[in-house]
């Protein structure tokens, strides 16, 4: 049997919050570290990690959107990352429900063939554009991003955990 993974009732997420992450991992990802194909895509890892927890604030055109960014700072084929994030994104919004019904490190299990299938998609487009294969360590970037799952989700949702101000009238 499934048991909920969170017994805990969580306060409502400030979209300022939602969109300062998102930023944040927008620009580690494009602090320069040079070509490391085993690199993890915090971009990627926040993006699902807001489709599970709120896929009506961010959806599949925000991961579009990101991915654009992406495609430019990294010189790569137009729609490479986009094509990639969307993917991505929209399996997350797909899985959302029936995922959060897990514990963490089981919903990081889940979540690894997503980043595969993200990390192959963009793959071969950069293949078929032409370019050259990065190496078998673009294997680990999935594997790291799903071992970042459990500590991402930790600290994402620590600013709904507070507690919420004490009140006869309210018991929760």
């Amino acid at each position: 049997m499934m048991r909920r993974s969170a017994d805990q009732l969580l306060l409502p997420v400030n979209p300022i919050f939602i969109w300062a992450t998102l930023l944040g991992a927008l620009a580690f990802n494009l602090v320069p570290l040079g070509r490391q194909p085993a690199m993890p895509d915090l971009l990627a890892l926040a993006l699902v990690f807001w489709n599970v927890h709120q896929p009506r604030r961010i959806g599949v055109g925000v991961a579009f959107a990101f991915g654009l960014v992406m495609d430019v700072h990294d010189g790569a084929v137009l729609g490479q990352h986009a094509l990639a994030y969307t993917l991505l994104s929209f399996f997350a919004v797909t899985v959302h429900r029936r995922l959060l019904w897990f514990t963490v490190p089981s919903q990081a299990v889940q979540i690894l063939p997503l980043f595969f299938a993200a990390h192959a998609v963009s793959l071969l487009v950069r293949v078929l554009a032409g370019g050259m294969f990065p190496g078998w360590q673009l294997l680990l970037a999935p594997v790291f991003e799903s071992l970042l799952w459990p500590p991402v989700t930790w600290l994402l949702l620590a600013p709904q955990r507070r507690a919420p101000d004490p009140d006869q009238n309210r018991p929760l």
